[in-house]
């Protein structure tokens, strides 16, 4: 601290510092990021919050969507925020009866902010109107709030990278939040990345697509429908026979929300 002085070991020098512990206790109010409460025991204050890779002292108690997606701007729960441009949170009816996970922001999202706004969530929000799903009824977000890239110069084109099991439990506590306040009847899993983080790292998405499961996600149970990530559609060979597949999923979701 500027222009503080203390004797090492002195009574004067330990009651200072123990007000000065009190003082940063009491200067973060319950509805704030918390960067230091839930470190691991024995972290030390001044290693950055992103070691611990946990968003979860930044999750504010209260205050619904509104406080979780300006709480979300300021995380610094794992090392993605560096180089990504923003935080891209969740959107859409904090009403919705489905919720549509998918992976991480692309760079559209990352640019924008929100999520599904580039050629995939395009592609997705045609196939959810097809399937008999009203996109402005639903919620979207991402697994992953920040977007992962790599970047061979500057000035070239940022090429997504896939989140490590690492990131995406670092990032679960936003989507733990999310799944409380807008509590769907339905979850659309988008992906493999999106089922690894809901249903762990044995989740394989060929395995299920197209089906209704039922788990325990985050404390609370629910009702699943995984399906391939719209990308995937994009980059596939067949892209015809790739988007009727994924409409073929979604068409499932419609039926278990009609």
């Amino acid at each position: 601290m500027k222009g503080l002085t203390l004797s090492v070991g002195s009574r004067r020098s330990r009651c200072v510092c123990d007000r000065f512990r009190v003082r940063v206790r009491r200067g973060w109010s319950r509805s704030s990021p918390r960067p230091w409460v839930g470190y691991p025991e024995g972290m030390v204050a001044t290693k950055a919050p992103e070691d611990a890779y946990t968003a979860e002292p930044f999750v504010p108690e209260r205050g619904g969507l509104p406080a979780l997606r300006r709480a979300a701007a300021e995380c610094r729960g794992c090392p993605l925020h560096r180089d990504a441009t923003q935080t891209v949170f969740g959107d859409g009816n904090k009403d919705a009866r489905v919720m549509l996970v998918g992976e991480q922001p692309g760079d559209q999202e990352d640019r924008q902010g929100k999520p599904f706004v580039g050629p995939a969530g395009r592609l997705l929000d045609r196939a959810l109107e097809e399937a008999g799903i009203d996109p402005s009824e639903a919620y979207v977000t991402n697994a992953v709030k920040h977007f992962k890239f790599t970047q061979a110069e500057p000035r070239k084109r940022r090429i997504h990278k896939a989140p490590t099991l690492r990131e995406m439990t670092a990032c679960g506590p936003w989507l733990a939040a999310e799944l409380a306040v807008v509590e769907p009847e339905l979850i659309v899993v988008l992906g493999a990345t999106a089922g690894k983080a809901l249903l762990g790292s044995s989740f394989r998405v060929t395995q299920v697509r197209g089906t209704v499961l039922e788990e325990e996600i985050h404390g609370r149970p629910e009702r699943l429908v995984p399906t391939v990530h719209p990308s995937s559609v994009l980059r596939a060979d067949d892209r015809e026979a790739a988007y009727r597949g994924l409409l073929s999923d979604l068409k499932v979701a419609a039926r278990v929300l009609a």
